[in-house]
Parts: C-alpha cells; structure tokens; sequence
C-alpha cells in the first residue's frame, strides 16, 4: 500500500472522501465553537485536533491527485480539477487556525471564569462581546468559503471522471429500445 495505489486503486479516489468528509464537518464544529462557547469548552482539544487531520488529509489528497493526473488522459476537465484542488489547503489552514483560536479562547475564558467567579468590567465584558461576534462572523465566511471550494472541487473531479464514462440509458433499456 502507497499513497499513489491502495488496493488495486488510485489513492486519491480513496483519500478524498477524507476531505469531502472532514472539511465540512471542521467548519461546522468551528461555526459551532465561535457562536456558542460552552460547546467549545466541550469539544475541548478535539476541535483543533479535528482541523489538524483535515490539514493533514489535504496534501494528501492533492499529492496523490497530482500522481492520478500524470496517469490519466489530460483534458479541461481534468486540468480544471486540479487548479481547483490547489486552492483548498489555504482553506484548510484557516480552519486550524480558526479552531485553535477558539479552543484557546475558550479555555483561556473558562480558567478566568473560575479564579474571578463573576465578571467584574460592563466594557470589558462588551469588548469581549464585539470580539466573539468578530470571530464568530470570520469563522462563518471561512467555513462557507472552505466547503463552497470542497463542493466546486468535487463537482469538477465528478465531471473529469464521469464525462465519457456513463451512458444515460440503463443496459436494460438499450436492450428493449434498440
């Protein structure tokens, strides 16, 4: 087993559904996690650590991608897939980062919490307000923007593959109507 062939099959057809899987479920749990904080306190370290292995999984996808594609017929399609697919792991590291921010936010903000007990500052707590709605919004853009790319990559991969591979009539179908 390698990262170019598993089984008798591109990796990247196999790796990628890693992607297709994990970039959605990371910016939902960022989303989560930056509007509502006592659920970021819940997922704990599981919220960065989810966003590290979707970054992982990425280059993954795309280094065994670049090997599918020097083995496969180029055409648009394909070529198209590929440029796309370069753009998804700036996404995914704005996931990280993301999540990272608010795990430590929100461990940071639970540790306050218990040793002051109460919130002592009107404008401190407003200025915490304004920052969380900031974060909030960022982590909402980021999280859109991450899985708009993911569905335009897959969409592009689905055409590449799929274009001269089917035919729109079942077999059966053939059999009776031809």
């Amino acid at each position: 087993m390698s990262l170019t062939v598993v089984n008798g099959l591109p990796a990247h057809v196999l790796i990628v559904h890693f992607v297709v899987v994990l970039v959605p479920l990371s910016a939902l749990a960022v989303v989560v996690g930056a509007i509502w904080p006592s659920a970021a306190r819940r997922m704990g370290v599981a919220l960065p650590l989810l966003a590290l292995v979707t970054l992982a999984c990425v280059p993954l996808a795309t280094g065994a991608g670049e090997w599918l594609e020097k083995h496969v017929d180029s055409d648009a399609l394909v070529r198209r897939h590929a440029e796309l697919g370069d753009g998804l792991l700036p996404w995914a590291v704005a996931l990280l980062v993301l999540a990272a921010v608010i795990w430590w936010t929100a461990r940071r903000s639970a540790a306050a919490e218990a040793a002051s007990g109460e919130r002592t500052q009107a404008v401190a707590s407003r200025y915490a307000l304004l920052v969380r709605v900031a974060v909030a919004v960022l982590c909402v853009g980021v999280a859109a923007g991450a899985v708009v790319d993911v569905h335009r990559i897959g969409d592009s991969g689905a055409k590449a593959a799929w274009h001269d591979g089917f035919s729109k009539t079942a077999h059966g179908d053939r059999d009776h109507n031809g």
